[in-house]
């Protein structure tokens, strides 16, 4: 990209400020939840790590329930402001792809980048989840009417293999990266199915 092109897609998709998120979060293995001999106790401990990732800023930007996205690790408003659009990718002249190319972009003139794979696009409002409770997000993400028809099997697949959400583990500079790696989010989503897919109180 030329120092033009940088500079105006700067201008309009603003510099993300760095912010600083609790760096020091971890998720543990399934195995370290093997002691738990009941199995809906342990699974609902499963989903309950796999949480520490679905409760980051990086997954939250994206599952808003209002009409737009937030960013950085402290979820401000999206600057410039953007509505969700009918497709969940922005207005008319305003689609995400304006701003976010196919992978990130350090800037040249500030600190931090641009966030950018493809696609980019927000979740579906019947997935958002900012503000709900852990139970509630794990009502909604294996309910088929409300996570874009996906079998528990395709949805462990999403979380274990899709880009979109391996981008939360390489967000470019100046956003921390959602804690873990997604193997391991994805193995703590095979053992949650596993044992019965339970969701926390």
């Amino acid at each position: 990209m030329t120092f033009l092109k940088l500079a105006a897609t700067v201008w309009l998709c603003g510099a993300l400020p760095l912010w600083a998120q609790d760096s020091a979060v971890t998720i543990s293995p399934p195995a370290a939840f093997d002691g738990i001999a009941d199995d809906a106790e342990r699974s609902a401990a499963l989903f309950t790590e796999m949480g520490k990732v679905l409760t980051s800023p990086r997954c939250l930007n994206c599952h808003p329930v209002t009409g737009g996205p937030t960013q950085g690790d402290d979820m401000q408003p999206h600057n410039p402001p953007v509505v969700r659009g009918d497709a969940d990718f922005g207005a008319p002249g305003m689609t995400c792809n304006t701003c976010h190319g196919p992978k990130n972009v350090e800037l040249t003139t500030a600190q931090g980048s641009i966030p950018g794979h493809e696609p980019w696009s927000l979740a579906p409002v019947s997935m958002g989840w900012v503000g709900l409770s852990l139970g509630e997000i794990c009502s909604q993400i294996k309910d088929p009417e409300r996570n874009g028809g996906k079998t528990l099997e395709e949805l462990y697949e999403h979380n274990a293999h899709d880009g979109l959400v391996g981008w939360g583990w390489d967000p470019g500079e100046g956003r921390t990266p959602a804690p873990g790696t997604q193997e391991l989010f994805g193995q703590l989503t095979r053992a949650w199915i596993d044992t019965g897919a339970a969701c926390p109180a």
